[in-house]
């Protein structure tokens, strides 16, 4: 067992092999598995990931929005058809510069689906759409699945607050039905909070085609964070993770109104809790200092203490490293268990 690792938790009946769950999200992708990878920005979700996801019968989202750019996502675009004879796709966060460039660059390649979040879709659509491409629009409220819908994307997103990273304010609970009722019949995908089979199972049931797991795969072989990332990942619980503005205000990155960012409490985010102001005058003289430091053999346990770790509140059910393919299947056995037995002990004659 690496070390911080804790007893896997169960999700109350063994795993059925053997067995696939099938959604219009699987016609619609060409995938066995209602699966996919969050497109983790920064190099988080690299092809390895991607791949591994996309070859287990899941659908593989590379990150496209990196410090790498376009050359970055090109290679690792080629990187993954080498990888897997498995559908992919690319995800961009479309608020930041060179969002638009990204996109081409993946519809060059081939790529036939893009994930946008944060922006309006409408400038992606049509591009994407012209070329035959699926386009999923991540959101956080209801009033921007309807915007999104009425772009004429092909799949939205509903992100919950309990997700890692950059995410809103509502659960969710209440925000994938909610979601799912306004944007009818356009596909709804649930992320925030989805780590194991009963979180998908769940998900299904509250009229979900599909799920968007980021926090999971970070405890990866393939996710492309640092080992002391991952460390940290499996250490920690859900009372361990944060929503904050500090690394933003450190970064100096803008972020759409009402959205903050969820990590797991460290030793920057404590330093600079609840003095935002004093945290934006110290970035203005250390920035470059700050933005320099990366994880690498000697500093990485310095840079979880200083820089983010992006990770929800479904830490509390992530206890080990494991290849991305094992946790694609365990979801979806664990989920056909959940469904398979829960109804049925709930349900009797009148």
């Amino acid at each position: 067992m690496v070390a911080g690792e804790r007893h896997r938790a169960g999700c109350g009946s063994a795993p059925v092999r053997g067995v696939k769950l099938q959604t219009r999200l699987c016609d619609l992708l060409g995938v066995k598995s209602p699966v996919l990878n969050a497109p983790m920005g920064g190099g988080d979700a690299p092809a390895s990931l991607a791949a591994a996801v996309s070859a287990a019968g899941g659908f593989g989202l590379i990150g496209g929005t990196t410090m790498g750019g376009a050359r970055w996502l090109e290679t690792e675009i080629r990187k993954a058809r080498e990888l897997t004879d498995r559908p992919f796709g690319v995800g961009v966060i479309g608020h930041l510069p060179g969002a638009h460039e990204l996109m081409n660059v993946a519809l060059d390649e081939g790529v036939r689906v893009i994930a946008v979040s944060f922006a309006d879709p409408r400038p992606f659509v049509q591009s994407a759409h012209d070329v035959g491409a699926i386009v999923l629009c991540q959101v956080r409220t209801v009033r921007a699945a309807r915007q999104a819908a009425a772009a004429g994307v092909d799949v939205v997103t509903a992100q919950g607050t309990e997700a890692g990273g950059h995410t809103g304010r509502v659960s969710t609970f209440p925000l994938v039905p909610a979601v799912v009722d306004a944007v009818a019949p356009v596909p709804v995908v649930a992320a925030g909070g989805i780590a194991d089979g009963r979180g998908v199972a769940a998900a299904l049931v509250l009229g979900a085609e599909g799920v968007w797991i980021g926090t999971r795969f970070l405890a990866t072989r393939e996710a492309g964070v640092s080992d002391a990332y991952k460390r940290r990942v499996i250490a920690a619980s859900a009372d361990d993770t944060v929503l904050t503005d500090v690394f933003d205000i450190a970064s100096g990155v803008p972020w759409p109104d009402g959205v903050s960012g969820r990590v797991i409490r460290n030793e920057f985010s404590q330093r600079w809790e609840a003095r935002e102001s004093e945290l934006a005058v110290w970035a203005g003289e250390h920035r470059a200092e700050y933005l320099a430091l990366r994880p690498g053999t000697a500093v990485e346990e310095r840079a979880v203490e200083e820089k983010a770790v992006w990770a929800g509140e479904a830490v509390e059910f992530v206890n080990r490293i494991e290849s991305a393919g094992e946790v694609v299947h365990d979801l979806v056995a664990e989920a056909a268990a959940v469904l398979r037995r829960r109804p049925a002990s709930l349900l009797g004659d009148a």
